[in-house]
């Protein structure tokens, strides 16, 4: 069992960017204090439901405060990005780290993003594929060509190299190019992701069974592309959740239930799409109790079993579990350690 963390920088009312972005930082650090494997970086932009505009950035403060963990996007938003840009960017954050980090992409939303970085909206309801393509090749070719609709260029070469780990490097972090790993809602982006071996991050809106659906749907298309059986029962898919861990069965549930719906509301309410559809918004308050019935929220003991019960049904043995729930930096470290010392002993 794998267990890390995931990082939203959320901005809770009545903070600044400042203080959430400390304390993204510093809950990090905290993850590698408490033995946690890793730590996953989300991205937005222009809303206060996660303040961190760049999460390979990040990512690049991290790996040099930490020696041990493993540090991953989660995801970077690839139709704002120009798929070298973030290849170059992906190569060099692996080869410095000695093979620590992951790069994460996913397809985003409809958002505002798509105007300002000038993707435009059919970067995200059409390129993805093809921007992922590309991104792949960077990752994997010594020079590369831009042959698609909306990327054309002519050959260059690929420097850095993500395959140039010194020898020991390549050996310890199991792989000559960094990780790659894409999020998936649908059945479509799961196919996509089949088809290239590249495991999946599932949402931590979503349950056990619609989890290990999607795994199977996966294993099912993977197998159709002729990918070998070890390669697609082996896939190191992520599930992300939220974690709180308090000693009184109700302790974590009344903590997350009285913070977290304000930060959602003021998040999720700051989003904007670019074409003025019409958005269907969650229940604040609803989608919070959700998120504690089906994560590991409670006591050490419970919130092992619910890390067990979702390996179990699942297949997934890797977790990136939200920790800054509570909105203050103190409680947010202790809640990291909780599950480095308490929980995670659980479950080994």
């Amino acid at each position: 069992m794998r267990i890390g963390t995931f990082v939203l920088a959320a901005q809770f009312p009545g903070q600044g960017p400042g203080e959430a972005l400390h304390r993204a930082v510093r809950s990090a650090e905290a993850a590698e204090e408490s033995g946690l494997d890793s730590v996953w970086l989300a991205e937005h932009h222009f809303v206060p439901y996660g303040v961190c505009p760049s999460a390979t950035t990040l990512a690049a403060l991290l790996l040099g405060r930490t020696r041990r963990i493993r540090v991953g996007t989660a995801v970077s938003v690839l139709p704002n990005h120009h798929p070298v840009a973030l290849g170059e960017q992906a190569a060099l954050l692996h080869l410095t780290s000695g093979g620590r980090f992951s790069l994460g992409v996913g397809r985003g939303g409809p958002w505002v993003d798509l105007e300002v970085f000038g993707g435009g909206l059919d970067a995200y309801e059409n390129g993805f594929p093809e921007a992922l393509e590309l991104l792949l090749d960077w990752l994997r070719e010594p020079r590369v060509a831009g042959r698609g609709e909306r990327f054309g260029f002519r050959e260059v070469a690929v420097v850095p190299r993500a395959d140039e780990l010194l020898d020991g490097a390549a050996e310890a972090a199991g792989t000559s190019g960094p990780e790659v790993i894409v999020a998936c809602t649908s059945p479509k982006s799961v196919r996509l992701a089949a088809g290239r071996a590249l495991p999946m991050l599932l949402g931590m809106h979503c349950g056990d069974e619609e989890k290990a659906e999607m795994v199977a749907l996966w294993r099912t298309a993977a197998r159709e592309a002729g990918h070998p059986p070890e390669v697609v029962e082996g896939a190191a898919h992520v599930s992300a959740g939220v974690a709180q861990i308090a000693d009184g069965p109700g302790d974590a549930t009344e903590t997350l239930v009285k913070t977290m719906p304000g930060w959602l509301r003021q998040g999720l309410d700051a989003h904007v799409t670019v074409d003025a559809r019409h958005r269907v918004m969650r229940d604040p308050v609803a989608y919070t109790e959700l998120l504690c019935a089906l994560h590991p929220v409670g006591p050490p003991k419970l919130a092992a079993d619910r890390l067990a019960a979702t390996a179990e049904r699942t297949g997934i043995t890797r977790f990136a579990l939200l920790v800054e729930g509570s909105g203050d930096l103190a409680a947010t470290e202790e809640n990291v350690r909780r599950l480095g010392v308490d929980v995670l002993p659980l479950l080994t």
